[in-house]
């Protein structure tokens, strides 16, 4: 059997802490440029995702913006 079962709950902790740090510094260097588009008028998540998707900005995960996504991460940055 390969792996170690022993300390499964702690390796499980610090990989949701590991995935929370990347997710938090990924929503931080967006939101400037979320906060931008806001100002310019766009008042909906569909809006904010359709400016994101214009300008070429990549979702964490290198896909397309989508309402729920920009919900997601002005969730995240509250």
């Amino acid at each position: 059997m390969l792996g170690n079962r022993t300390n499964l709950p702690e390796a499980q902790a610090k990989g949701v802490a590991v995935n929370r740090q990347a997710a938090d510094a990924f929503a931080a260097n967006v939101l400037p440029v979320v906060r931008q588009i806001q100002a310019a008028g766009a008042t909906t998540f569909r809006a904010i995702a359709d400016a994101l998707n214009n300008r070429g900005v990549r979702t964490a995960r290198r896909g397309a913006w989508h309402d729920s996504t920009v919900r997601n991460l002005l969730a995240r940055t509250d």
